[in-house]
This record gives structure tokens, sequence and C-alpha cells, in this order.
């Protein structure tokens, strides 16, 4: 972040929506960089980048393509901009790891109450944790999540998440034994109705396979079946 500034990289073909978006954003107060196709994106990638917002359909690389590549290199925040609402789709946008799914046309204030709540990073209250945890560490079985770089620790290795899958382990862990149905997690992360059962568990997939942890015999996320998720 640079001059105290976070950046955002806008992403689309239409030349009219980086325009609107840019000035809706730099009205805020954020500097913005722009691209009109997805290898302009890969271009222009780097550390500073504090979220990337890409429409799906762009020129030579698609943005679930491009989404892909950032994924590779960074746990950067990404929202998808899409002209179709289907749940396959922000099924295929969750699975490449996007934080939020925008359908076009959206509203201004709509984009940037997601802006906002993707940036935010708002710690969880945990005044109900056990002593042995502190507000920047949670213990997950032989893994710590650390708050500080948004990332789980176990002995040498340093697991990333996305900042959606952060939220939801995050969640979890801050709720002990507590079952939260598919609707209360995505609820809890997006302040919404959930748009779909599925999304969910894309990420809930996401997350046990980044901690190489058995669906079927889960060490770290548990299935409540037919009610839901929880940790011990």
């Amino acid at each position: 972040m640079k001059d105290g500034k976070k950046y955002i990289l806008i992403a689309d073909d239409e030349k009219e929506i980086r325009d609107v978006l840019t000035l809706l954003l730099t009205g805020e107060g954020y500097h913005v960089i722009t691209a009109e196709d997805g290898r302009a994106v890969l271009d222009a990638a780097c550390q500073e980048i504090d979220l990337y917002i890409l429409d799906v359909n762009m020129p030579h690389l698609s943005g679930f393509m491009v989404g892909a590549e950032i994924r590779k290199q960074s746990q950067t925040p990404i929202i998808f901009l899409t002209a179709y609402s289907g749940e396959s789709d922000k099924v295929m946008g969750f699975s490449v790891g996007a934080d939020d799914y925008v359908v076009k046309p959206f509203s201004n204030v709509e984009l940037l109450m997601r802006v906002k709540a993707i940036l935010r990073r708002a710690p969880v209250a945990n005044a109900s944790l056990p002593s042995t945890e502190n507000s920047n560490h949670l213990t997950l079985g032989d893994a710590i999540l650390d708050r500080n770089s948004q990332s789980v620790l176990r002995g040498e290795e340093t697991i990333s998440l996305t900042y959606t899958e952060f939220k939801i382990l995050e969640l979890l862990l801050t709720n002990r034994k507590k079952i939260y149905s598919l609707d209360n997690i995505y609820q809890s992360i997006w302040n919404e109705n959930a748009v779909g059962d599925s999304a969910i568990m894309v990420h809930i997939k996401n997350i046990r396979k980044k901690l190489g942890d058995d669906s079927r015999n889960p060490t770290y996320i548990k299935t409540a079946w037919g009610r839901g998720y929880y940790v011990d």
C-alpha cells in the first residue's frame, strides 16, 4: 500500500465501466489502476494491489483464467463482475479463488459496499475464546490460524488462504462447536442471503484441500450431516 491508500485494479473491456468505477472508487480515496483485457491484468499484477475487480468475459484471457493465475502467486482479494447470474457461474468463480461475485448491471452503492467489506479486514470479536488463544492466533488441532498473515501455520509450513476462506475458518474457530448452516455462513461473511448452497460448499472444499483434510473423515472442519459445519 503506497501513500496510505489502498490500490484497486479494475479490469473490464468496456471503457464506460472502467471510467465509472474509477470515478466511484477514486472518490472514496482509493488508488485505481485499470486494464482492458486479461493479459493487461497479469502485466500489471503486483504486491501493491489490495483488490482485483475482474470482468469475467474479457479478451485474450477470461477473468476466471486471470483469477486462477493470480491465485498461484497471491491471496489478494478478487471480485468478479459478470452478466451471468447462474449458480454454476458463481461456483466457477469461487472455485478459482474469488472472494465475491457481482452480477451486472449492479448499483454503485452495492459494489462500493462489497469493496469496503472486503478491504475492511475487521477482526472478529473473541471475548469468549479460551485463555490458551490470543487475539491474533487461534488453535486448529495441530495448526494455528494467524490473523496477522491471514494464513494457517502448521509446524514450519504456511498455508495461504483467500480472504473468504480465512473469514469462514475464523468464523468457525471463534464459535467452536456451534453448527453453521450453509446459509448461516454465507450471511455471516457477505451479510446477505445466500446465492446457493454450492458457493459455500466450494469454499469448504478448498479449505479442506489446502489443509490436506479428508472430507469423508475430516480432522479440522467437521460436518454435521444435514445441518452444516463446525469446529471442535
